[in-house]
């Protein structure tokens, strides 16, 4: 009988079960960014450098790609302020929308 269950801490790769926690998932990233630098490779680690159970595993317990190289300290955290920006741009716009809704409305009751 097959059982079925949490399968996000297997290696599918033949090398038997290996369980992923947060700070081996860190220590990947860092020791695939130092195979890369020792190869002359000037880059961030990708997915494609690692084993899917090993990208799931990373993303599972780090977030999305660029929060788990800022997490590893591979990457530089991200500017907050441009966030916040973004934020204040969406907001303005969504002003501007409305009152351009309100005077439409009152020139054609005008009307």
């Amino acid at each position: 009988m097959k059982e079925y269950g949490n399968n996000s801490n297997i290696d599918n790769t033949g090398g038997g079960n290996t369980k992923y926690d947060k700070t081996r998932c860190i220590q990947l990233l860092i020791d695939m960014r130092e195979k890369l630098l020792a190869e002359g490779d000037n880059r961030y680690p990708r997915r494609g450098d690692f084993t899917e159970a090993e990208v799931v595993a990373i993303k599972a317990h780090l977030g999305p790609w660029p929060r788990a190289l800022e997490a590893a300290g591979i990457k530089p955290p991200r500017d907050e302020s441009i966030a916040q920006r973004a934020k204040e741009k969406r907001i303005r716009a969504k002003r501007k929308k409305t009152e351009y809704k309100k005077a439409a409305k009152a020139k054609k009751e005008k009307l």
